[in-house]
């Protein structure tokens, strides 16, 4: 298919925006020691300045919304969000003066409910046992309700979402590798990092091997991932982008979270657990193939926003 080209306005060099995206690309050594040949990377959104890989395409439908008039003084910015997108909206609402309101889901960490309130975000809690489903059905009675009072962005179905990828992500990694990704890998919500990322590799490096992510089942812990076979699914996701998919145990997600910090140093989030699950399932198969591969795949957000979950005190 023909791809529109990005949407990426420019932004002042001293102001916060500036500072997203260019994050580091990490090695992960410990866990994939006893695999040779194969390299595994992963990119660390959480350096983005409100601490996640949202900040890109929150970014970017903010501006697309400006370019169009969509966006306009005195409108507010009403989304559907798990958290992070919330986080990334609010955090540019503040430095650009407008009014955000977000419908997520009540069982939200509580951390994430205190950095949105922090930043001024009014919130619209939504049944937790319809999960991320449940705020999106909010939020388009909330806008179908009063349309002229809302910008409306629908990260689910913007494709200024997977371009923010398009245009930066997939380029820093192809970069940061020197070109040398064989694989990536990715679980999906919005799903906007895996299809903006493999739509450019396809373009610029089509025989680098795109492999999604998805929770195993309906029902899961993984908080903003969604079970596509289940879930409404967003109208940016291609199924036919994939060269495989891997399903994630809720389980292995949080333990992979844990030997993240204990192993590696690095203290992330869930979806960046399940990321890494599927980046070892992968690098196993290839191993035992002995095959040589480099494997990127991605860290969605820290860890902070989980700090009182009570899988941190499980047994490994």
């Amino acid at each position: 298919m023909a791809i529109a080209a990005p949407i990426l306005l420019q932004r002042p060099k001293t102001s916060i925006l500036a500072q997203i995206g260019n994050t580091p690309l990490i090695r992960l050594e410990k866990l994939f020691a006893g695999l040779p040949g194969i390299e595994v990377y992963a990119k660390a959104e959480y350096f983005n300045p409100a601490g996640s890989v949202k900040d890109r395409p929150a970014l970017n439908m903010i501006l697309d919304g400006e370019r169009t008039g969509r966006l306009s003084p005195g409108r507010v910015l009403l989304d559907a969000t798990s958290g992070n997108t919330g986080i990334a909206y609010a955090m540019i609402a503040a430095v650009k003066g407008f009014k955000v309101k977000l419908c997520l889901p009540r069982n939200a960490s509580e951390e994430r409910k205190r950095i949105l309130r922090a930043y001024g975000a009014e919130l619209v809690f939504t049944d937790p046992t319809q999960g991320s489903d449940g705020a999106i059905r909010k939020c388009r009675e909330i806008y179908e309700s009063d349309p002229d009072t809302y910008f409306y962005p629908d990260q689910y179905s913007n494709p200024a979402n997977w371009r923010a990828h398009y245009a930066t992500t997939a380029v820093e990694i192809i970069e940061q590798t020197g070109g040398r990704i064989t694989h990536f890998v990715a679980s999906m919500g919005t799903s906007g990092t895996f299809v903006g990322v493999t739509r450019r590799f396809r373009r610029d490096l089509p025989r680098v091997q795109c492999v999604s992510a998805q929770p195993s089942s309906g029902f899961h812990g993984l908080e903003g991932l969604k079970h596509m076979p289940t879930a409404l699914v967003p109208a940016i996701y291609d199924d036919t982008l994939a060269d495989d998919n891997v399903w994630i145990e809720t389980e292995d997600a949080y333990r992979m979270v844990r030997r993240l910090a204990r192993d590696e140093g690095l203290l992330v989030g869930l979806s960046s657990g399940a990321n890494a699950v599927a980046a070892y399932a992968l690098a196993r198969k290839l191993a035992a193939r002995d095959e040589s591969a480099v494997i990127v795949t991605v860290l969605c957000d820290s860890a902070e926003k989980y700090l009182s979950e009570d899988f941190w005190n499980d047994p490994d």
